[in-house]
């Protein structure tokens, strides 16, 4: 089974940037489908944004398209998230999943078996 750590949350005041890594080691990286997903406190967990096993095909959130690049290097094992114009709405526990299937309009928390601690993100107004 594949084990995530990330990395790269942060303070940061509205409108700014910030990019989160993934690292992955155990199991064969390229094999996995990579996502991202928050918790607010309070909140339930969502998912915000998802990559096929090439990188070919994105999958994202409505409330960060436009916003949110994922994306992956499969020489590094690391997927990562660039979050631009970011919102106070976006703070939240950042957490990477390795899946193995991509379900019909997108992939979802039960397509993904193996989860990172999470890394903080704050965005101040």
């Amino acid at each position: 089974q594949v084990q995530l750590v990330e990395s790269g949350g942060g303070l940061v005041q509205a409108g700014g940037s910030l990019r989160l890594s993934c690292a992955a080691s155990g199991d064969t990286f390229r094999s996995y489908v990579m996502g991202w997903f928050r918790q607010a406190p309070g909140k339930e967990r969502e998912f915000v944004a998802a990559i096929s096993w090439s990188g070919e095909v994105t999958h994202y959130a409505d409330s960060v398209k436009g916003r949110f690049t994922i994306a992956r290097d499969n020489a590094k094992d690391t997927a990562y998230l660039q979050m631009n114009n970011l919102k106070p709405e976006d703070t939240a526990v950042y957490s990477c999943a390795a899946g193995t299937r991509w379900s019909m309009g997108g992939p979802g928390s039960a397509d993904f078996g193996s989860w990172g601690q999470g890394t903080q993100v704050t965005v101040s107004s």
